[in-house]
């Protein structure tokens, strides 16, 4: 797989890798084992950053929408991330409560899907289906021989 991918699985941020990771091709088989025995650089990478979108936004609680519109575009560390989060600014706090009132409509949605399903199944369980009678076919129109001309 190309870097920018095994960087993204790997949740670090592709120009803070080594040169040797980035300019090669990462075998599934070598990603596996940057998984489960992460080599010191890559260790280091997820402790202090600099951390992609993504897991900027995942720490903070927002979303990466949230990111774009608080005005964090560069990757940031740990330390930055841990600043932010001990004196939030007020975007971060808008973002946070956007996000926690778009999961809250999420769950109640599933849980109106869940009931709509669980009620339709049991009506349909309680009800005999409803069979029809065969349509009666209209009988077939006879063709003359004689055609208009």
């Amino acid at each position: 797989m190309k870097p920018a991918t095994a960087a993204l699985k790997l949740g670090v941020h592709l120009p803070a890798t080594p040169a040797e990771f980035q300019d090669g091709m990462i075998s599934r088989e070598e990603l596996d084992e940057l998984q489960h025995n992460p080599p010191q650089w890559l260790v280091e990478l997820r402790r202090n950053g600099p951390h992609p979108r993504n897991v900027v936004a995942a720490r903070l609680r927002v979303s990466n929408s949230g990111l774009a519109r608080g005005g964090v575009t560069e990757p940031l560390t740990s330390e930055q991330i841990a600043a932010l989060a001990a004196d939030p600014p007020e975007w971060l706090v808008r973002e946070r409560e956007t996000l926690a009132d778009t999961k809250r409509e999420e769950q109640r949605l599933a849980g109106k899907r869940e009931s709509d399903a669980a009620e339709k199944a049991a009506a349909a369980a309680g009800k005999k289906p409803v069979r029809k009678a065969p349509a009666k076919k209209a009988p077939a129109k006879k063709i003359s021989k004689r055609r208009a001309r």
